[in-house]
């Protein structure tokens, strides 16, 4: 077993996709992890907003989370008719490409990706930020333990949606179970206390109010607690990974997810009031989250406290998996429209795109950097993306219940329609209405930075495209193959170092090609006090013993050996000047270059050759020109 099978897994066949495919339990800890940890940050970050209240910030997140599970529920809503109009992958990206057109296809694909690489980020540093809250002495190792968790999460999504579905599943519902304990515990305390529970560990105590209640301060707290929301579009992004039949799958892991974040939501807000829970700053020492306040004021900090607080730990860190279900699959579909690299639309060693899983990973740990593994420097960034997306996708669904409209059918059918076109209508002006309040709410803190990136990212996607469809429009309409009755053969070159068995294979094949054979050995390229005279005379005499005589013996032309210098060290240089003078002196003719080259079968190997032969074979394809064709000829030594 090789090391790369040890940590990947084997290399999976196509065949063997089907059997790859998620149902329902292993789909939500696989898509719903993201939305399940923005239970953690989502109120939090909330009530983080209301801060300058003082004790009466928890009086108030009640209001603000309200709108918050209201909003949730028509989402789930929409969603739900979306997976089954658009069973595919791609989600927003697809709906609005069939809807709304290129340019609002390409403005989802954008908001999402840019969502996925921030979800990434938030998600683990909120799990490091609920770590550090257990144990305090790491505080000083946040950004070290973020970039090592990014990089273990991103090896379980290279072994396949699969594996990272199971191995989640524990973490995920251990999460479930506990927090469903911690919530009901405080929910029995409340109605036992007439209201006015006794916390078994008291929470931090609130600062005093520095502002008094506005219109504009509930705004940016709801602004802050609209990220509760992201991931609930992963569903609609990762179709193609469900099993058949895919709609119901999908439907039932979108509906356990939504059913699970919203009493979170609901159970969180509402035992945070009753205890006077309030949010910390995560970058000062013995911070200690919200959902860390509220299990020790519920349960206290025996095994109950350090399970819960474990699973949450899991759940937050391991909530990035979403995105590296949903941003690979994403941007397959972009790919194969031409509007990303076509190797994101490529399978890798196990049936997922391993391009799109490290380039997120890298631009994540990027961010991590930027902004040290603090969740709250990256929630201002957070959430424009993903309420951009819904709204995309809802406004697309409106536009396709709308075309069905005009098809002739049934009356019940028509109905049935308009009530699909009213629930998605009223998705889309709800999630616009949140988006808009998201934007000036959180502008000056930094979300102008997502506002920017957003439109870079679509001018860099359309570039992309741009390259391809040159290259297509180069390569299109071929005509006719002109079949010469005489085809003249090309002047072939041979780079030769030394002759020994792998020159003499290079020359051998050349002559299958062309009479017309070069060999060409470069003096001092290994420097100018390397033996250059001495090599020359040695290469000349086996040359005209064991290439020439043979040639003239055999009625073929004899292969000249050229010698050039190389004044800079570099094979490329003088072999193009030689390349460009037999194209003057020969313009009727092509040319060929053989590379010889050892092939290298383990890593290390590569480490003990100058490997001058790929820098070569690139310089040539480079600068060679039309008339210049370069082949490798290999060497197995081995």
């Amino acid at each position: 077993m090789t090391l790369q099978e040890l940590v990947f897994g084997r290399r999976l066949e196509n065949r063997e996709y089907r059997a790859r495919k998620l149902g329902a339990l292993e789909a939500v800890p696989a898509m719903g992890l993201d939305a399940l940890g923005s239970s953690a940050y989502g109120p939090e970050a909330a009530l983080a907003a209301l801060t300058p209240l003082g004790g009466l910030s928890v009086a108030y997140i009640g209001w603000v989370m309200a709108p918050v599970i209201a909003l949730l529920m028509v989402l789930y809503a929409s969603y739900r008719q979306t997976v089954a109009a658009y069973p595919g992958n791609g989600g927003a990206y697809l709906v609005a490409r069939e809807n709304l057109g290129t340019q609002a296809s390409l403005l989802a694909a954008a908001a999402i990706m840019v969502d996925y690489v921030l979800n990434v980020a938030v998600g683990i540093s909120a799990g490091i930020g609920a770590l550090v809250s257990a144990v305090p002495r790491l505080h000083e190792y946040m950004l070290p333990l973020c970039l090592l968790v990014l990089l273990l999460i991103m090896i379980i999504n290279l072994r396949g949606t699969l594996d990272a579905g199971r191995i989640f599943a524990v973490p995920t519902y251990v999460f479930v179970a506990s927090f469903a304990v911690v919530i009901a515990a405080g929910i029995y305390a409340v109605l036992a206390s007439a209201g006015h529970p006794t916390p078994i560990v008291a929470p931090a105590r609130l600062p005093r109010a520095t502002e008094a209640v506005g219109a504009w301060l509930l705004l940016r707290s709801f602004a802050s607690g609209c990220t509760a929301m992201t991931g609930v579009e992963a569903v609609s992004n990762g179709m193609s990974g469900f099993r058949e039949p895919p709609v119901r799958h999908g439907r039932r892991t979108l509906a356990a997810i939504c059913a699970i974040l919203g009493a979170l939501l609901a159970g969180i807000s509402f035992l945070c009031i009753r205890y006077g829970i309030g949010a910390m700053d995560q970058a000062q020492a013995g911070y200690r989250s919200v959902l860390a306040q509220l299990a020790g004021a519920t349960v206290g900090q025996g095994p109950l406290y350090y399970i819960a607080m474990g699973s949450l730990l899991c759940i937050l860190a391991l909530s990035a998996s979403t995105s590296f279900v949903g941003f690979p699959r994403l941007c397959q579909a972009v790919a194969e429209d031409g509007f990303l690299p076509k190797p994101f639309a490529l399978a890798g060693h196990r049936l997922v795109s391993s391009i799109g899983i490290v380039y997120l990973a890298a631009t994540a740990a990027v961010l991590l950097i930027a902004f040290d593994g603090i969740t709250n420097h990256l929630i201002p960034l957070f959430a424009i993306g993903a309420f951009l997306t819904f709204t995309l996708s809802q406004a697309g669904m409106v536009a396709h219940w709308r075309r069905e409209l005009r098809t002739p059918r049934r009356s019940h059918s028509s109905h049935r329609i308009r009530a699909h076109l009213g629930i998605n209508a009223l998705g889309a002006a709800t999630t616009a209405g949140a988006l808009a309040v998201i934007v000036v709410a959180k502008f000056t803190e930094g979300a102008w930075i997502t506002v920017l990136i957003i439109p870079a990212v679509i001018l860099l996607l359309r570039a992309i495209r741009g390259y391809y469809d040159r290259i297509a429009a180069s390569l299109r309409e071929p005509g006719r193959l002109e079949a010469a009755p005489a085809v003249v053969a090309p002047i072939v070159l041979v780079p030769i170092d030394d002759w020994n068995k792998l020159s003499r294979k290079a020359v051998a094949f050349a002559l299958t090609l062309s009479r017309d054979v070069i060999g060409v050995h470069l003096m001092q390229l290994s420097g100018p006090e390397s033996a250059g005279a001495q090599r020359q005379g040695a290469l000349r005499c086996a040359w005209e013993r064991d290439v020439a005589e043979p040639a003239a013996a055999a009625g073929l032309p004899a292969p000249r050996l050229v010698s050039l210098q190389a004044q800079r060290r570099l094979l490329h240089e003088p072999l193009l000047n030689l390349v460009r003078t037999l194209e003057r002196e020969h313009p009727d003719r092509s040319l060929a270059v053989l590379i010889p080259q050892v092939v290298k079968r383990r890593w290390y190997q590569h480490l003990l050759h100058a490997n001058r032969g790929r820098r070569l074979r690139s310089q040539l394809l480079e600068h060679g020109g039309p008339r210049l064709t370069v082949m490798e000829v290999p060497w197995h030594f081995d």
